[in-house]
Protein backbone atom coordinates (compact mmCIF):
# COMPACT_ATOMS: atom_id res chain seq x y z
CA UNK A 1 0.00 0.00 0.00
CA UNK A 2 1.60 3.31 -1.08
CA UNK A 3 1.73 6.25 1.13
CA UNK A 4 -0.62 7.98 -1.07
CA UNK A 5 -2.95 5.41 -0.67
CA UNK A 6 -2.85 5.48 3.11
CA UNK A 7 -3.31 8.93 3.45
CA UNK A 8 -6.79 8.72 0.53
CA UNK A 9 -7.96 5.93 3.30
CA UNK A 10 -7.12 7.59 6.07
CA UNK A 11 -8.85 10.58 4.83
CA UNK A 12 -12.08 9.39 3.37
CA UNK A 13 -12.63 7.17 7.55
CA UNK A 14 -12.00 10.75 8.92
CA UNK A 15 -14.90 12.50 6.65
CA UNK A 16 -17.16 9.32 7.35
CA UNK A 17 -16.47 9.43 10.85
CA UNK A 18 -17.51 13.53 11.07
CA UNK A 19 -20.22 13.26 8.92
CA UNK A 20 -22.38 10.18 9.94
CA UNK A 21 -22.62 10.88 13.63
CA UNK A 22 -23.80 13.93 13.17
CA UNK A 23 -26.46 12.80 10.19
CA UNK A 24 -27.44 10.59 13.37
CA UNK A 25 -27.88 13.37 15.65
CA UNK A 26 -30.16 15.24 13.18
CA UNK A 27 -32.10 12.38 12.83
CA UNK A 28 -32.46 11.98 16.38
CA UNK A 29 -33.50 15.67 16.53
CA UNK A 30 -36.25 14.72 13.86
CA UNK A 31 -37.36 11.03 14.95
CA UNK A 32 -38.08 12.47 18.19
CA UNK A 33 -39.82 15.52 17.19
CA UNK A 34 -42.38 13.74 15.20
CA UNK A 35 -43.03 11.35 17.58
CA UNK A 36 -43.40 13.60 20.87
CA UNK A 37 -44.30 16.83 19.35
CA UNK A 38 -41.87 18.50 19.52
CA UNK A 39 -41.82 21.90 17.71
CA UNK A 40 -37.94 23.77 18.13
CA UNK A 41 -36.15 21.29 16.34
CA UNK A 42 -39.17 20.89 13.23
CA UNK A 43 -38.65 24.97 12.86
CA UNK A 44 -35.00 25.69 13.13
CA UNK A 45 -33.51 27.65 9.95
CA UNK A 46 -36.59 27.09 8.04
CA UNK A 47 -37.24 23.92 5.80
CA UNK A 48 -38.15 21.14 8.55
CA UNK A 49 -35.71 22.69 10.94
CA UNK A 50 -32.58 21.76 9.03
CA UNK A 51 -30.51 23.69 10.90
CA UNK A 52 -31.31 22.32 14.36
CA UNK A 53 -27.84 20.80 14.04
CA UNK A 54 -26.13 24.08 13.72
CA UNK A 55 -28.12 25.69 16.60
CA UNK A 56 -26.95 23.45 18.87
CA UNK A 57 -23.33 23.50 17.68
CA UNK A 58 -23.38 27.41 18.18
CA UNK A 59 -24.99 26.69 21.19
CA UNK A 60 -21.58 24.22 22.66
CA UNK A 61 -18.97 26.62 20.91
CA UNK A 62 -20.42 29.47 22.74
CA UNK A 63 -20.70 27.85 26.32
CA UNK A 64 -16.82 27.94 28.84
CA UNK A 65 -15.17 25.65 29.37
CA UNK A 66 -15.45 25.21 33.00
CA UNK A 67 -13.13 22.96 35.27
CA UNK A 68 -14.06 22.18 39.16
CA UNK A 69 -11.49 23.22 41.62
CA UNK A 70 -10.98 19.74 42.91
CA UNK A 71 -11.18 18.09 39.78
CA UNK A 72 -8.02 15.80 38.41
CA UNK A 73 -7.58 18.48 35.61
CA UNK A 74 -5.60 16.77 33.55
CA UNK A 75 -7.79 13.62 33.67
CA UNK A 76 -10.76 15.94 33.58
CA UNK A 77 -9.69 17.32 29.88
CA UNK A 78 -8.44 13.64 28.50
CA UNK A 79 -11.69 11.72 28.80
CA UNK A 80 -13.87 13.05 26.25
CA UNK A 81 -10.80 12.39 24.03
CA UNK A 82 -10.29 8.55 25.02
CA UNK A 83 -14.57 8.33 24.99
CA UNK A 84 -13.85 9.66 21.38
CA UNK A 85 -10.81 8.35 19.37
CA UNK A 86 -11.36 4.27 20.06
CA UNK A 87 -14.94 4.80 17.91
CA UNK A 88 -12.68 6.77 15.02
CA UNK A 89 -9.85 3.73 14.99
CA UNK A 90 -12.61 0.96 15.12
CA UNK A 91 -14.52 2.28 11.82
CA UNK A 92 -11.51 2.37 9.97
CA UNK A 93 -12.23 -1.25 9.68
CA UNK A 94 -15.59 -1.58 8.45
CA UNK A 95 -16.32 -2.68 5.34
CA UNK A 96 -18.59 -0.63 3.45
CA UNK A 97 -17.95 -2.99 0.22
CA UNK A 98 -15.33 -5.78 -1.18
CA UNK A 99 -12.61 -2.71 -2.11
CA UNK A 100 -14.01 0.47 0.13
CA UNK A 101 -12.92 -0.04 3.45
CA UNK A 102 -10.23 1.88 5.47
CA UNK A 103 -8.08 -1.47 6.90
CA UNK A 104 -8.62 -5.13 6.28
CA UNK A 105 -8.13 -6.50 9.46
CA UNK A 106 -7.68 -10.38 9.46
CA UNK A 107 -9.49 -10.20 13.36
CA UNK A 108 -11.64 -7.32 12.21
CA UNK A 109 -14.43 -8.48 14.17
CA UNK A 110 -12.86 -8.72 17.29
CA UNK A 111 -10.82 -5.44 16.77
CA UNK A 112 -14.02 -3.61 16.96
CA UNK A 113 -15.28 -4.82 19.69
CA UNK A 114 -12.42 -4.75 22.05
CA UNK A 115 -11.75 -0.89 21.00
CA UNK A 116 -15.89 -0.20 21.46
CA UNK A 117 -14.96 -1.56 24.66
CA UNK A 118 -12.52 0.90 25.20
CA UNK A 119 -14.56 3.82 24.41
CA UNK A 120 -16.07 3.28 28.18
CA UNK A 121 -13.05 4.35 29.51
CA UNK A 122 -13.64 7.73 28.66
CA UNK A 123 -16.78 7.74 30.75
CA UNK A 124 -15.14 5.90 33.72
CA UNK A 125 -12.36 8.55 33.60
CA UNK A 126 -14.91 11.80 33.64
CA UNK A 127 -16.55 10.36 36.45
CA UNK A 128 -13.98 9.92 38.26
CA UNK A 129 -12.08 12.89 37.92
CA UNK A 130 -14.72 15.33 38.28
CA UNK A 131 -15.06 15.10 42.22
CA UNK A 132 -18.44 14.87 41.87
CA UNK A 133 -20.57 12.29 43.67
CA UNK A 134 -23.35 12.10 41.10
CA UNK A 135 -20.65 11.71 38.37
CA UNK A 136 -18.53 9.01 40.15
CA UNK A 137 -21.71 7.23 40.49
CA UNK A 138 -22.60 7.56 37.35
CA UNK A 139 -19.05 5.94 36.39
CA UNK A 140 -19.66 3.26 38.71
CA UNK A 141 -23.24 2.28 36.92
CA UNK A 142 -21.26 2.82 33.80
CA UNK A 143 -18.83 -0.04 34.64
CA UNK A 144 -21.05 -2.47 35.74
CA UNK A 145 -23.01 -2.03 32.30
CA UNK A 146 -19.45 -2.70 30.35
CA UNK A 147 -19.18 -5.66 32.85
CA UNK A 148 -22.58 -7.35 32.08
CA UNK A 149 -22.69 -6.55 28.79
CA UNK A 150 -19.68 -6.87 26.87
CA UNK A 151 -20.00 -10.56 27.32
CA UNK A 152 -23.25 -11.47 25.90
CA UNK A 153 -21.47 -8.96 22.53
CA UNK A 154 -18.47 -11.07 22.62
CA UNK A 155 -20.53 -14.21 22.47
CA UNK A 156 -22.85 -12.93 19.43
CA UNK A 157 -20.10 -11.68 17.81
CA UNK A 158 -17.93 -15.19 18.10
CA UNK A 159 -21.31 -17.20 16.98
CA UNK A 160 -21.17 -15.64 13.45
CA UNK A 161 -17.44 -15.87 13.18
CA UNK A 162 -17.92 -19.29 13.92
CA UNK A 163 -20.62 -19.53 11.03
CA UNK A 164 -18.47 -17.90 8.13
CA UNK A 165 -15.20 -19.57 9.73
CA UNK A 166 -13.19 -16.48 10.18
CA UNK A 167 -12.72 -13.35 11.91
CA UNK A 168 -12.67 -10.99 8.84
CA UNK A 169 -15.51 -8.90 8.77
CA UNK A 170 -14.90 -8.79 5.03
CA UNK A 171 -15.14 -12.74 4.46
CA UNK A 172 -18.08 -12.73 6.94
CA UNK A 173 -19.70 -10.68 4.79
CA UNK A 174 -18.86 -13.00 1.79
CA UNK A 175 -19.49 -15.96 3.69
CA UNK A 176 -23.15 -14.51 4.80
CA UNK A 177 -26.20 -16.23 3.43
CA UNK A 178 -29.80 -15.67 3.48
CA UNK A 179 -31.45 -17.90 5.46
CA UNK A 180 -28.53 -16.66 8.24
CA UNK A 181 -31.71 -14.09 9.42
CA UNK A 182 -33.31 -16.63 11.16
CA UNK A 183 -30.66 -19.34 11.95
CA UNK A 184 -28.10 -16.16 13.60
CA UNK A 185 -31.37 -14.42 14.84
CA UNK A 186 -31.07 -14.72 18.40
CA UNK A 187 -27.55 -13.23 18.72
CA UNK A 188 -28.71 -10.59 16.25
CA UNK A 189 -30.95 -9.71 19.36
CA UNK A 190 -28.50 -10.38 21.67
CA UNK A 191 -25.98 -8.33 19.81
CA UNK A 192 -28.65 -5.29 19.79
CA UNK A 193 -30.02 -5.18 22.93
CA UNK A 194 -26.27 -5.66 24.25
CA UNK A 195 -24.58 -2.79 22.27
CA UNK A 196 -27.63 -0.50 23.37
CA UNK A 197 -26.32 -1.01 27.17
CA UNK A 198 -22.70 -0.59 26.08
CA UNK A 199 -23.62 3.05 24.53
CA UNK A 200 -25.94 3.66 27.66
CA UNK A 201 -28.76 4.46 25.25
CA UNK A 202 -32.53 3.88 26.63
CA UNK A 203 -33.51 2.40 27.68
CA UNK A 204 -30.26 1.29 29.72
CA UNK A 205 -28.92 5.48 30.06
CA UNK A 206 -28.71 4.64 33.83
CA UNK A 207 -25.46 6.00 34.23
CA UNK A 208 -27.04 9.34 33.28
CA UNK A 209 -30.57 8.86 34.60
CA UNK A 210 -31.18 12.70 35.05
CA UNK A 211 -33.49 12.11 37.46
CA UNK A 212 -31.48 10.06 39.75
CA UNK A 213 -28.07 11.47 39.14
CA UNK A 214 -28.44 14.74 37.80
CA UNK A 215 -26.49 13.51 34.34
CA UNK A 216 -23.95 11.28 35.99
CA UNK A 217 -20.37 11.23 34.45
CA UNK A 218 -21.11 14.28 32.63
CA UNK A 219 -22.65 16.48 34.93
CA UNK A 220 -19.41 18.76 35.28
CA UNK A 221 -19.22 19.24 31.57
CA UNK A 222 -19.56 22.10 29.42
CA UNK A 223 -19.09 23.52 25.92
CA UNK A 224 -17.39 21.20 23.35
CA UNK A 225 -16.07 18.82 25.93
CA UNK A 226 -19.58 17.97 26.55
CA UNK A 227 -20.55 17.92 22.87
CA UNK A 228 -17.41 15.30 22.56
CA UNK A 229 -19.20 13.10 24.33
CA UNK A 230 -22.19 13.54 22.66
CA UNK A 231 -20.84 13.04 19.02
CA UNK A 232 -18.68 9.80 21.03
CA UNK A 233 -22.37 8.67 21.74
CA UNK A 234 -23.43 8.63 18.28
CA UNK A 235 -20.39 7.70 16.90
CA UNK A 236 -20.65 4.41 19.21
CA UNK A 237 -24.49 4.38 17.16
CA UNK A 238 -23.02 4.76 13.75
CA UNK A 239 -20.21 2.01 14.64
CA UNK A 240 -22.63 -0.57 16.18
CA UNK A 241 -25.26 -0.06 13.21
CA UNK A 242 -22.86 -0.76 10.64
CA UNK A 243 -21.34 -3.61 12.71
CA UNK A 244 -24.71 -5.31 13.44
CA UNK A 245 -25.46 -4.40 9.44
CA UNK A 246 -22.07 -6.24 8.22
CA UNK A 247 -22.52 -9.24 10.75
CA UNK A 248 -26.10 -10.14 10.83
CA UNK A 249 -27.36 -8.24 7.28
CA UNK A 250 -25.35 -9.43 4.75
CA UNK A 251 -23.16 -5.88 4.60
CA UNK A 252 -22.58 -4.78 1.26
CA UNK A 253 -25.03 -7.54 -0.02
CA UNK A 254 -28.30 -7.07 -2.45
CA UNK A 255 -28.97 -6.18 -6.21
CA UNK A 256 -26.15 -4.53 -7.90
CA UNK A 257 -23.49 -5.01 -4.77
CA UNK A 258 -20.97 -4.95 -7.58
CA UNK A 259 -22.02 -1.45 -8.20
CA UNK A 260 -23.78 0.13 -5.32
CA UNK A 261 -22.63 -2.55 -2.52
CA UNK A 262 -21.58 0.46 -0.33
CA UNK A 263 -25.19 1.94 -0.44
CA UNK A 264 -26.84 -1.48 0.78
CA UNK A 265 -24.20 -1.08 3.71
CA UNK A 266 -25.04 2.25 4.56
CA UNK A 267 -28.70 1.58 4.24
CA UNK A 268 -28.98 -1.40 6.30
CA UNK A 269 -26.90 0.57 8.89
CA UNK A 270 -29.06 3.61 8.84
CA UNK A 271 -32.35 1.63 9.60
CA UNK A 272 -30.66 0.04 12.70
CA UNK A 273 -29.63 3.76 13.98
CA UNK A 274 -33.42 4.49 13.26
CA UNK A 275 -34.32 1.63 15.56
CA UNK A 276 -32.11 2.91 18.09
CA UNK A 277 -33.39 6.44 18.19
CA UNK A 278 -37.04 4.77 18.16
CA UNK A 279 -36.25 2.40 21.22
CA UNK A 280 -35.17 5.74 23.13
CA UNK A 281 -38.42 7.22 22.47
CA UNK A 282 -40.94 4.16 22.96
CA UNK A 283 -39.02 2.35 26.26
CA UNK A 284 -38.98 3.63 29.76
CA UNK A 285 -35.63 3.27 31.48
CA UNK A 286 -34.87 -0.01 33.42
CA UNK A 287 -34.04 -0.01 36.71
CA UNK A 288 -29.95 -0.90 37.51
CA UNK A 289 -31.40 -4.63 39.44
CA UNK A 290 -33.44 -5.27 35.96
CA UNK A 291 -30.44 -4.31 34.05
CA UNK A 292 -28.42 -7.01 35.51
CA UNK A 293 -31.02 -9.73 35.49
CA UNK A 294 -31.64 -9.04 31.62
CA UNK A 295 -27.83 -9.92 30.82
CA UNK A 296 -27.03 -12.57 33.54
CA UNK A 297 -30.36 -14.19 33.32
CA UNK A 298 -31.45 -13.48 29.99
CA UNK A 299 -28.95 -12.71 27.68
CA UNK A 300 -25.93 -14.39 28.34
CA UNK A 301 -27.60 -17.77 28.32
CA UNK A 302 -29.43 -17.12 24.85
CA UNK A 303 -25.84 -15.86 23.37
CA UNK A 304 -24.60 -19.13 24.81
CA UNK A 305 -27.49 -21.30 23.49
CA UNK A 306 -26.38 -19.54 19.95
CA UNK A 307 -23.32 -20.24 19.87
CA UNK A 308 -23.96 -24.01 20.58
CA UNK A 309 -26.35 -23.78 18.16
CA UNK A 310 -24.11 -21.77 15.53
CA UNK A 311 -21.25 -25.04 16.05
CA UNK A 312 -24.15 -27.96 15.76
CA UNK A 313 -25.28 -26.57 12.25
CA UNK A 314 -21.22 -25.61 11.49
CA UNK A 315 -20.53 -28.92 12.23
CA UNK A 316 -23.68 -30.73 10.33
CA UNK A 317 -22.92 -28.61 7.09
CA UNK A 318 -19.42 -29.45 6.68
Amino acid sequence: MTVLEVVIRTVAVLAAFLVLPLLVGQTEHKVMAHMQGRLGPMYAGGFHGWAQLVADGVKFVQKEDVVPVAADRWVFRLAPGVALVPYLVAMSVIPLAPNLVGADVDAGALFVVALAGIGILGTLMAGWSSANKYSLLGAMRSAAQLLSYELPIVLSVASVALAAGTLSLSGIVREWSWWWLVWQLPGAVVFLVAALAELQRPPFDMPVADSEIVFGPYTEYTGLRFAFFLLSEYAGIVLMSLLFAVLFLGGWRGPWADSVGWLWTLLKGFAIAVLIVWLRVAWPRLREDQLQRLAWIWLVPIAIAQLALTGVGVVLIG
